[in-house]
């Protein structure tokens, strides 16, 4: 206290020593317990982080989109019959696995047959007639050139003999009479051989006509038998691939007119899955594509089929939709030989699309970016710890970003447990003893 005058009492001051000694023995003790508990809360340990990771990819990431399509057979046929007639037999039944040329029905051909008969019965008369053509006409011509020749034999002969009876005419050995005559039988002797030799010209001449007309009639004949064992086969109805008898629309007995149709065949084992596509999608998708195939399974969980490939972009869209028609074609042969998928039945196809730049950025997955204010981070696994990086998005495709900073081609990058992580905070990796795990496999939203 301050006494009126401004001085202070011995009582006062020793009061206010005692009270200002009394506070700095109490912080002098806070002082030392701080300074013996320093040491130990420097040299705890931060507990480390359970965290999933990605690889940094250097490609084009691989993103793809899940529709729901269709299955449809390969090849669908109504196989009708190109010519009229009654039905004697239908040689299957629906779900009969049938085969190229598998008899599927048969029509009556009696009359048919009758008119075959008679056909190759006239087929094999013309076929004797041209053989004996053949045969003859080579005789003919022999037979006329040996009158020719013997023709030209008898004019020398009237010829010397016109000459003899000449010379003795003029011997007075003969008379006129006898000269006259043999005169006469050497004209007969050229004339004959004239008629001869114009016989064997026409022979000649006209044996190549009578072979190819003797031909042609066998020719025309056999084209005759052919077209009726057409005709036959016709009503005979096969199976144009091999596949499997969805539908009858004939019985035994009816009759079918040119055209009607007797059952409906599908080929399944390839079958197609068709499925639409949006426009914004469908640019990004390339034929041969791979696609994954998944359908439910009798359990009820999914099965996944062998890869499929995108056969068919049809470049025609569905007007209301606006989804262009794709076709993924798959083998549908099970390993037992069996058939996997049905037509009508649905599928889940996952289709890898394609984004059309070059491969050379460095792309991790959104999940490992951690955005703060103005800047970008992604921690990278070093030696165990979560170090880290700044960087600058590029682009996204899916879930995948493009980034731009100091991280590698094959660096983990967490995905998982990042919000709270700091520099140098010890790591545990799920999914594997210390290994890096798969990245998820997402898909883009539409």
């Amino acid at each position: 206290m301050v006494s009126g005058d401004g001085s202070v009492t011995s009582k006062e001051l020793f009061a206010t020593v005692g009270c200002v000694l009394a506070h700095t023995r109490v912080a002098c003790r806070v002082c030392l317990v701080v300074a013996w508990l320093a040491p130990s809360l420097q040299a705890q340990p931060m507990p480390p982080a359970l965290v999933k990771v990605a690889l940094v990819q250097q490609a084009e990431p691989t993103v793809g989109q899940t529709f729901v399509g269709t299955v449809m057979p390969v090849r669908s046929s109504m196989v009708g019959s190109t010519v009229e007639g009654r039905v004697v037999e239908l040689a299957v039944d629906e779900g009969d696995a049938v085969a190229t040329g598998d008899v599927l029905a048969q029509l009556r051909t009696d009359q048919l047959q009758i008119q075959l008969a008679a056909a190759e019965a006239d087929l094999r008369l013309y076929e004797q007639t041209r053989d004996e053509l053949n045969i003859s006409i080579p005789e003919e011509i022999r037979q006329a050139e040996a009158r020719v020749e013997a023709a030209g034999a008898v004019v020398k002969y009237t010829q010397l003999q016109l000459k003899h009876a000449k010379t003795l005419l003029q011997r007075n050995a003969v008379n006129q009479d006898e000269v006259e005559e043999k005169e006469s039988a050497a004209v007969a002797a050229g004339q004959k051989y004239l008629e001869v030799g114009s016989a064997l010209r026409v022979v000649k001449e006209t044996a190549p006509a009578k072979r190819a007309q003797a031909e042609a009639r066998f020719q025309a004949q056999y084209e005759e038998t052919l077209r009726l064992k057409d005709e036959i086969a016709e009503h005979t109805i096969r199976a144009p691939f091999d596949g499997f008898v969805t539908k009858e629309h004939t019985e035994v007995g009816q009759w079918i007119a040119k055209g009607g149709p007797v059952v409906d065949v599908v080929e399944i084992r390839q079958v197609d899955i068709e499925v639409s596509v949006p426009e914004k999608t469908i640019s990004r998708l390339r034929l041969g594509a791979e696609a994954r195939v998944t359908i439910e399974s009798r359990s009820g969980s999914s099965e996944t089929l062998p890869p499929g490939k995108v056969t068919a972009i049809v470049p025609q869209a569905d007007i209301r939709s606006r989804s262009f028609p794709v076709k993924v074609r798959l083998d549908n042969r099970s390993a037992q030989g069996g058939m996997l998928l049905m037509p009508g039945m649905f599928a889940r196809v996952h289709l890898n699309l394609d984004f059309g730049k070059s491969g050379t950025g460095i792309w991790v997955p959104k999940d490992a970016v951690v955005l703060g204010e103005g800047s970008s981070t992604v921690f990278v696994v070093v030696e165990g710890k979560a170090m880290p990086v700044s960087v600058q998005l590029l682009r996204n495709v899916g879930d995948l970003v493009e980034v731009r900073g100091e991280v590698r081609p094959g660096q983990q990058v967490v995905v998982e447990g990042n919000e709270r992580l700091t520099p140098g905070r010890p790591l545990i990796i799920a999914g594997e003893d210390g290994a890096s795990a798969s990245p998820p496999a997402e898909e883009p939203s539409e």
